[in-house]
């Protein structure tokens, strides 16, 4: 199975493509913070997903990169509350995404519990 055929990934994929959308309207100030780290965060997600898969042969490292990217999906969260606290995006929006955000969670936790089911 490649990388891309994971739920983690596509998901992952998905939050991060939405976060790209609706980044596009955030302040122009806020380029080079908010829309940046907020974008850098969400692909980081699927990008350590994909370098996990290729270690899955060693447990240990499979399990590391999964965790980078289980933090970096944290990280994506903090952002999202930054973008509602300054009005960037809606309470509404920020729910769906904050739901998208928990389903990958859960999905990278499941492969960190279960790292045989992935060799």
């Amino acid at each position: 199975m490649a990388f891309r055929k994971l739920k983690a990934y596509q998901k992952g994929f998905e939050l991060a493509m939405l976060i790209f959308e609706i980044s596009k309207n955030f302040p122009k100030e806020e380029v080079y913070s908010l829309t940046d780290q907020i974008r850098r965060s969400s692909r980081s997600v699927c990008v350590n997903l994909a370098e996990a898969y290729r270690k899955r042969i060693y447990p240990k490292h499979f399990i590391s990169k999964l965790t980078d990217s289980d933090a970096e999906n944290a990280e994506t969260l903090g952002w999202l509350e930054f973008a509602q606290a300054c009005n960037y995006i809606s309470s509404d929006k920020k729910m769906e995404l904050e739901q998208l955000n928990n389903e990958v969670g859960k999905l990278i936790n499941y492969m960190i519990n279960n790292p045989n089911k992935f060799k």
